[in-house]
């Protein structure tokens, strides 16, 4: 980062050892097979919701704003041209969720670029599952327990309803339990089929907002403790040296779903851009200074890219240039906003690239509560 808003100068000593953190090894991701080129889709929208709109034509310039290119999705083309029952939906989350989820765990234990050497998942001895777009009990990383040839005692950490904030929370969690068990091999999986919640009868603005910016994707990231066994072939990786939670007070109706007898129905206010401009910047300030950093500015935004707006208020509110956020950019004009995935994709991008060792990264993702996480990265 350019900006020295984020430059916070030392108050003490720092309160964890570094050798003692938990670090995150690997991320392996898999995208659903269906392309949606958003220039198709914006006709697409464009014929469904001109009926609901008097002003249609000024409300799909959501589409050409975006920049968004293209979005990966569960299903074909056709199947958002019809209604859908929530049995319909949630059977359809649930098979494609085992398939995908599946595929991800395997590319991340089986990473080459990143590890040195492939991990059987019998060694995994936890599994954080993040997911907000269906529902399942028994829930489905023990549905891919089936498929995979993981130990049956693994244990199981199901998560929901965190929306766009879960893939931080989970790698924050994830990061908590190596912490107190130093050898674990752990991972965060994180699944989310939004193309699925789209509701074919709702003409509301939230649903056009949601249909120009949602899409699928499926991420797993690798999270261990610092005596773990596994080595990586990356000059450096990102150390987790702390993380922070915090929920909006009486700010339900910010982002969410309303849960209707045909599915999930989108709720995504148009003040969050907003909101972000007046919380976030107090937010990161309390949480690195808690952090001891010692007067070093922050390197890297590892941001979850929940659309253009939502960035360029990042931008805004952390003193920050679009070279700041290159990396969510790129993530969202090749993906779109697949929720709590996102931010292990842009993850994954920045372990590939050249980061140097000692360099520090802010980790951060905003989703339903209204809620913020924190991670601060360590490169070590």
């Amino acid at each position: 980062m350019k900006s020295d808003n984020l430059n916070i100068v030392s108050t003490g000593s720092q309160p964890v050892s570094q050798s003692a953190m938990p670090r995150i090894l690997c991320v392996g991701t898999f995208d659903p097979p269906f392309i949606l080129e958003q220039s198709i889709a914006s006709v697409v929208a464009r014929e469904r919701f001109r009926g609901g709109f008097a002003d249609v034509e000024r409300m799909m310039s959501v589409f050409d704003n975006s920049r968004i290119d293209k979005r990966h999705v569960s299903v074909p083309l056709e199947w958002f041209l019809e209604e859908h029952s929530l049995k319909e939906r949630n059977d359809l989350y649930i098979e494609r969720a085992v398939e995908y989820g599946s595929a991800a765990i395997e590319s991340c234990l089986n990473n080459s670029v990143m590890l040195e050497e492939a991990l059987q998942p019998g060694e995994i001895e936890a599994i954080f599952f993040i997911s907000t777009t269906g529902m399942a009990t028994p829930s489905i990383e023990a549905r891919i327990m089936n498929r995979l040839a993981f130990s049956p005692h693994t244990k199981r950490v199901p998560i929901w309803g965190l929306g766009c904030a879960g893939g931080g929370a989970g790698v924050a969690r994830a990061s908590e339990y190596c912490r107190a068990f130093p050898k674990a091999k752990v991972l965060v999986l994180a699944i989310e089929l939004c193309s699925l919640t789209f509701q074919h009868d709702d003409f509301s603005k939230s649903n056009l907002v949601g249909a120009a910016l949602f899409a699928d994707g499926i991420a797993c990231a690798l999270v261990t403790g610092s005596e773990a066994n596994v080595k990586s072939r990356l000059p450096a990786v990102p150390q987790i040296r702390g993380h922070q939670t915090t929920l909006m007070p009486n700010s339900e109706r910010v982002m969410g779903w309303d849960i209707k007898d045909r599915g999930l129905y989108v709720v995504f206010s148009r003040d969050i851009p907003d909101i972000i401009r007046g919380w976030l910047k107090e937010n990161v300030d309390e949480f690195l200074s808690a952090q001891h950093l010692n007067g070093r500015k922050i390197d890297h935004l590892v941001a979850h890219p929940g659309g253009r707006k939502v960035l360029e208020a990042y931008q805004d509110a952390l003193g920050l240039t679009e070279d700041d956020t290159a990396v969510a950019r790129e993530v969202l004009r090749l993906h779109g906003n697949m929720s709590s995935p996102s931010i292990l994709y842009v993850l994954k991008d920045f372990m590939q690239k050249p980061v140097g060792r000692g360099e520090l990264g802010l980790m951060t993702a905003l989703g339903p509560g209204f809620t913020s996480e924190l991670l601060l990265l360590e490169w070590v």
